[in-house]
């Protein structure tokens, strides 16, 4: 292990100024120290950078006296009083963040696996140390929605979060939509634009609004929600014909997240949904982010802006940093809305429901899905079949009045076996 200081002379340190250390100079981590060094911010002095290989990542504009080490353990010991950790995952993220809040200092972070996972604990060791741990960066990154949540909207009482939390998933079905292109295609693109990773399962699949989900829920509704408790859909199976369809029905799909606390009970899910066009999350394009939240006295509040991105990320990062540093240096004591409760979590919300299908046309098709539909006690509200398409994969769609989703699963399993059936069908609610 290296610490590789510079050989001139370290300046004077004003008695007001907060040291930071920050482990992780990738991306974000560059764009961070870039801001801090370039900021003129008397305040906050960057004093060590932590990363593997090191040597090669040292930058002229980064001042002289700041050390440069792959060394964990010496950030650790050394008397930075707030480190940012940025690099991401689980392992060993964690074991740094709990190394540095057991050793008083407080913590920044943008790691949404962390906290999605481990927030609550995190939190409370931070309290019982006298310090800090900022996460704003997290979700949402350039979107300032969870230091609103923590404190501009901690006088209000809090029921339901939804979001666009991804914006890989909508630059896909942004593109679908607006040029009519396979999901394949519209996948290669996102790849090629640097929007979608090689394996971009986590995004398609759900699991990284999932874990931001969690995060809201814990920050904005104070509920303990392990990411893996909440049904997550996929994207994958959206096609163009789709976006047809919605729009007769005068919306579009979007990948949302959403939460509503009733009566001990989170309902949360996160997946695909036809929604309003005109709506904001319907008006939301290419790879912003949206969150709304919903309040018992404030009622609603939107919040919409770049969700990723090294600056938007950057700029997030950074002002936790200063809120952190305010509270060093103004003798305020650590955040203390950390209490949180546990709750039942269920995907069993009732909606109206879209269903496509892609059937072998032939007579009765509708009326054995009718007839299977009426037994389960489900209510059509309209059928669409738009004209042109190949007998042999004729796609349409059923929509049903509101009803539970545990109602209608059993009916969609009956579905399944249907022999004129080419393609499972394609469920998703219709949010209104």
């Amino acid at each position: 292990m290296s610490d590789l200081r510079s050989k001139s002379k370290a300046r004077a340190v004003p008695a007001n100024e907060c040291r930071v250390a920050l482990i992780g100079f990738g991306t974000v981590g560059r764009a961070v120290a870039k801001i801090i060094c370039e900021s003129g911010d008397g305040g906050l002095r960057l004093t060590h950078i932590c990363n593997r290989n090191v040597e090669r990542k040292k930058q002229p504009w980064v001042p002289a006296d700041v050390v440069w080490t792959d060394d964990v353990e010496a950030v650790l010991k050394s008397d930075a009083q707030i480190v940012i950790e940025l690099i991401g995952g689980l392992n060993p993220a964690e074991q740094i963040v709990r190394g540095a809040l057991e050793a008083g200092k407080s913590v920044v972070t943008a790691n949404k696996q962390l906290i999605a996972r481990h927030g609550p604990d995190l939190l409370q060791l931070a309290a019982s140390k006298g310090c800090r741990l900022e996460f704003g960066a997290s979700v949402a990154g350039g979107v300032p929605v969870l230091p609103a949540l923590r404190t501009g909207l901690s006088g209000d009482k809090l029921h339901g979060i939804a979001g666009i939390l991804n914006g890989t998933c909508n630059y896909i079905l942004s593109r679908i939509e607006s040029a009519r292109i396979p999901f394949s295609e519209a996948l290669e693109e996102a790849q090629a634009r640097g929007y979608a990773e090689a394996d971009a399962s986590e995004d398609l699949d759900g699991g990284d609004a999932r874990a931001k989900l969690a995060i809201l829920a814990l920050a904005g509704l104070h509920t303990r929600v392990v990411p893996e408790t909440v049904r997550a859909r996929t994207i994958r199976a959206i096609d163009a014909v789709d976006f047809d369809y919605a729009a007769e029905l005068g919306c579009t799909i979007r990948q949302i997240s959403r939460a509503d606390l009733k009566e001990g009970t989170l309902f949360a899910d996160v997946g695909p949904c036809l929604v309003p066009a005109d709506s904001p999350f319907g008006r939301v394009q290419r790879n912003l982010n949206l969150v709304l939240t919903s309040g018992q006295y404030g009622g609603d509040m939107a919040f919409l802006g770049a969700g990723a991105g090294g600056d938007p990320t950057a700029v997030a990062v950074v002002s936790d940093l200063k809120v952190v540093a305010r509270s060093l240096s103004g003798g305020a004591g650590p955040d203390s809305a950390n209490y949180f409760t546990t709750a039942e979590i269920s995907s069993d919300f009732e909606t109206p429901w879209y269903l496509r299908f892609f059937v072998r046309d032939r007579p009765g098709i509708v009326a054995r899905l009718a007839e299977i539909l009426a037994a389960h006690h489900l209510n059509i509200d309209s059928l669409l079949q738009k004209p042109g398409f190949d007998k042999a994969s004729l796609p349409f769609v059923i929509t049903l009045e509101p009803c539970r989703d545990s109602q209608l699963h059993p009916a969609l399993e009956k579905m399944s076996g249907l022999d004129f059936a080419i393609r499972q069908c394609l469920c998703l609610p219709i949010l209104r």
